[in-house]
C-alpha cells in the first residue's frame, strides 16, 4: 500500500519502523521542522526525521499546512493512505479526503476518554486505573474520529508518564499494524461525546504540588509529569523538583514535615495521608534519593513544604 507518513516525536518512531518492517510502499514522511535544543540552542531534527532518512526515504517539512501548502505533494505521490502519529498539526480538510482510505491516525488514550496533545500523561495524573491506544479515521475536528481498534492496559502502581508512554508507543505500532491489515473489514464506531475529555499541553503551572490534596492525588501528579515537566514545590522559599514518590498513612498538617531522616527518608503530610519523597532535586543539585540528600542537608521536622 501507498502511504503517506506523518509524525514527529519518540512516540511515533515505533509505528513508522513497523510501516518499514511490513515492507509498505512509504511514499514520504511529514515531519515538523528542526527546532534548537539543548543550552547551545543547536537545530536538532525531530525523532521521525532520523529514522526516516536512515531508510533513505523523502522528509518534508512543511512549516504550514494551510492554503493548500501539501497539495502539490499529495497529487505527486497519491497516497492510497495517510497514517498520523502525533505529528503536531491539525491537518485541513483536503489533506484529510486526499487518500482512499483516508487519514488513520493513532493516538495514545483510549478515546473518547482524553483527547488533546497530553493523553497519556492525564490518564497518570488522573488516577485512571488503564490506559491505551486507539487508532481512529481522522475528520476536521479535535480526536474526534470514529475508532477503529483499541488496545487496553493497566497503569502500573508506579508507573511514569515517560514509562507509559515507551510502552503505548511500541503497543500503538502492533495496533496500527493491525489496523492496516483489516482496513477493509473494520466498522469504525462513533466516539461517545459525553464521555470525552481534554488532555491540554503540559505546562510548569500545573507543576506546582497543593500539598491540601490526597496522598494519591499528588502521586498521580508526579508520575504524571515525569519525566517533564517535573512536580514542583518549595522548601524554605527554595524549589524543590518530585520525581518520585510513596503514599504513606501518617496524617498530619498539609504540607508539613513528619520526618527527615537519612534512614527513613523525607516524609511529607498530604491533606489525607502523607507521602514520602523518594527522589528530589534542590536548586543548583543533582538529582538523588532524599536519604542521600538528607545525609548532607538537615530539614526540620515540623517545616512546611510550599509555603
Amino acid at each position: 500500500m501507498k502511504i503517506l507518513f506523518m509524525g514527529t516525536p519518540d512516540f511515533a518512531v515505533p509505528c513508522l519502523e513497523k510501516l518499514i518492517e511490513d515492507g509498505h510502499n512509504i511514499v514520504g514522511v511529514l515531519t515538523q521542522p528542526d527546532k534548537p535544543q539543548g543550552r547551545k540552542m543547536k537545530l536538532t531534527p525531530p525523532p521521525v526525521k532520523e529514522l526516516a532518512l536512515k531508510n533513505n526515504l523523502e522528509v518534508y517539512q512543511p512549516e504550514s499546512l494551510k492554503n493548500e501548502a501539501i497539495k502539490p505533494l499529495l497529487e505527486q505521490k497519491q497516497p492510497e493512505l495517510i497514517v498520523v502519529v502525533a505529528y503536531g498539526k491539525i491537518l485541513p480538510k483536503y489533506v484529510l479526503d486526499f487518500p482512499k482510505y483516508g487519514c488513520i491516525n493513532v493516538h495514545g488514550s483510549l478515546l473518547p476518554r482524553w483527547r488533546g496533545a497530553a493523553p497519556i500523561q492525564w490518564s497518570i495524573i488522573s488516577g485512571d486505573k488503564t490506559a491505551g491506544v486507539t487508532t481512529m479515521k481522522m475528520s476536521e475536528g479535535l480526536d474526534t474520529g470514529d475508532m477503529l481498534l483499541k488496545y487496553e492496559t493497566e497503569i502500573g502502581q508506579t508507573e511514569t508518564a515517560g514509562e507509559l508512554f515507551d510502552r503505548l508507543a511500541l503497543s500503538g505500532a502492533e495496533l496500527l499494524h493491525d489496523t492496516i491489515e483489516q482496513i477493509d473489514s473494520i466498522v469504525p464506531e462513533v466516539q461517545d461525546e459525553s464521555k470525552a475529555n481534554y488532555a491540554h499541553m503540559l505546562d510548569k503551572q500545573i507543576a506546582q504540588i497543593d500539598w491540601s490534596k490526597s496522598n494519591k492525588e499528588i502521586d498521580c501528579l508526579i508520575r504524571g509529569l515525569n519525566p517533564w515537566p517535573i512536580a514542583l514545590t518549595t522548601l524554605n522559599g527554595e524549589r524543590l523538583k518530585i520525581y518520585s514518590a510513596s503514599p504513606q498513612n501518617e496524617n498530619g498538617k498539609a504540607g508539613e514535615v513528619l520526618k527527615a531522616d537519612p534512614k527513613t527518608g523525607l516524609l511529607v503530610a498530604c491533606g489525607e495521608g502523607s507521602i514520602l519523597l523518594n527522589e528530589i532535586q534542590a536548586v543548583g543539585g543533582k538529582r538523588m534519593n532524599s536519604k542521600d540528600y538528607l545525609r548532607g542537608h538537615k530539614i526540620e521536622v515540623g517545616s512546611i513544604l510550599g509555603e
